[in-house]
């Protein structure tokens, strides 16, 4: 066999084996995306709440819409999710191996499949994977036409759209690339064409939506935007964590020939990170935010080291490089949350859901006020107050989460604590407050210094107890049992005896 395919060989082996080693992983806001889906699979729309008037509590409108088409046939939705998320990878990584040469082929597609966060993020379950895919995609095709190479008139247009769709702040990360295309082909019919036809859609999309869910961006922007010392926090992380592609990437720009390729790459980190800049993203587990500019450096310093003529310069720059990333993949300070996280939220949230699910209140009464609107909403099923307000348009535009809950009395509140007393205050809501006149019924542990205590109304109370108990007993037992302390020993132990 050549060189190339022991190349490709060997790292589509190292793919299967982080994917495997991440599988069990979900985080819990890729449940938010999917409660929306089944909504609109069931036939009532994009929705938090069935009735209620639309809240749009997620960013991800293509990856909900490609979730509901799949959950109208019965398949689970995280499931879809992590399957196409590793479809993506993988073409991520033809990409990476397509666009580089020689040792920058080796360089693009290690840094690619030796940076840990990789399996997490297509193992997680919301579209991280596929939008650092669309921006890598959209930088390459920029490349391919500075290189004066041929490239589908249709695509630009379509991708830029398909990003835009993807993430709000997609129009942004793909525009360096897509901008290049058009100036080099802005004579040429089609291309004008095709890009009508994208602006045409794009903006019908952008007025239906501001229309359909009454403001113009997502409740998360109005929750999260404008925090700019967390952003600059953000932005320092990141320049640590990708220093090595970084470099490289930027060192494009020294050689002429590649002096547009860099500006191009250059451009487009810049853009795609802008929005985070000034927002300070919450979270950002693993740099997920950061991760979708991660396969354009890979693209960059491999773009680097092909041009580099020196053999053992190459060599030493390429090991550099990817160990770099391996290393500070592998650092994180976060890992070990999200390593274990799979068993956690299953024995926690997911039990709760579940448990709420068959206590047999009657549905009028099924009414519930969360912070943690994930896997608990979705597999309840109840209606939920979302008290962080990123599916609550009033809380998200400036009322009072207490007022709030208070006045709608939903049947249960669940406040997450870091101990096993449940919290005066969290996230603005007066917990005490909140949850006067009701019962205490629960108090879940899902990992060390993470707890969900559950309260229900009086009348309420022994029937939902009944129902909820044995369901976190039951997931207390079976996932990962005894162990909440957050060590890396911990997940490794669990890959060896296939919890």
């Amino acid at each position: 066999m050549s060189r190339t395919t022991w190349l490709v060989l060997g790292l589509l082996t190292l793919l299967a084996f982080g994917t495997w080693a991440a599988w069990s992983f979900t985080v819990d806001d890729a449940f938010i995306t999917f409660r929306y889906s089944a909504n609109l699979a069931e036939g009532n729309g994009p929705v938090w709440n069935v009735g209620d008037d639309p809240v749009e509590g997620f960013t991800n409108f293509a990856w909900m819409i490609w979730h509901a088409l799949f959950v109208s046939f019965g398949f689970d939705p995280a499931l879809v999710a992590k399957v196409t998320s590793l479809v993506i990878a993988v073409g991520t990584l033809a990409m990476l191996l397509r666009a580089t040469e020689g040792a920058g082929r080796i360089v693009a597609g290690a840094a690619y499949v030796v940076f840990l966060p990789t399996y997490f993020h297509l193992a997680g379950g919301l579209e991280t994977v596929a939008f650092a895919a669309a921006v890598l995609r959209m930088a390459a095709i920029g490349v391919r036409v500075i290189e004066g190479r041929r490239v589908f008139d249709w695509e630009p247009p379509l991708l830029l759209l398909l990003a835009g769709m993807l993430r709000p702040e997609g129009l942004l990360a793909a525009l360096p690339g897509f901008v290049v295309w058009f100036w080099y082909a802005r004579d040429d019919r089609l291309v004008r064409l095709y890009t009508g036809i994208a602006a045409v859609l794009g903006v019908g999309y952008f007025g239906w939506r501001w229309i359909y869910y009454g403001h113009p961006l997502p409740n998360t922007f109005y929750v999260k935007f404008g925090n700019l010392t967390a952003g600059w926090d953000w932005t320092e992380r990141t320049l640590l964590l990708f220093a090595p592609l970084l470099v490289l990437t930027v060192l494009l720009l020294v050689w002429k020939d590649l002096r547009a390729t860099g500006l191009l790459l250059c451009s487009t980190v810049v853009t795609t990170c802008a929005t985070y800049a000034l927002s300070g993203p919450s979270m950002d587990y693993l740099h997920r935010f950061a991760y979708h500019v991660y396969p354009v450096l890979c693209l960059g310093a491999g773009l680097a080291v092909g041009a580099l003529t020196h053999r053992w310069l190459t060599a030493a720059v390429g090991v550099a490089a990817v160990g770099g990333t391996a290393v500070t993949g592998a650092i994180a300070p976060d890992l070990p949350v999200i390593a274990n996280y799979g068993a956690d939220l299953r024995r926690a949230h997911v039990a709760i859901g579940q448990g709420l699910a068959e206590t047999g209140v009657d549905p009028e009464f099924e009414t519930l006020a969360v912070g943690d609107a994930g896997a608990i909403p979705y597999y309840s099923g109840w209606r939920t107050i979302d008290y962080i307000g990123l599916n609550d348009e009033a809380i998200a535009h400036g009322d009072d989460p207490t007022d709030v809950v208070r006045q709608a009395r939903p049947t249960v509140v669940i406040l997450t604590s870091n101990s096993a007393e449940a919290p005066e205050e969290l996230y603005g809501l007066r917990a005490a407050e909140a949850t006067a006149g009701y019962t205490h019924i629960a108090a879940v542990q899902m990992r060390a210094g993470y707890w969900q205590h559950v309260f229900a109304v009086p009348g309420w109370a022994p029937q939902i107890r009944s129902a909820l108990t044995p369901a976190v007993d039951q997931a207390q037992r079976t996932h990962d049992p005894g162990r909440y302390e957050l060590t890396i020993d911990r997940w490794l132990d669990g890959l060896r005896t296939g919890r």
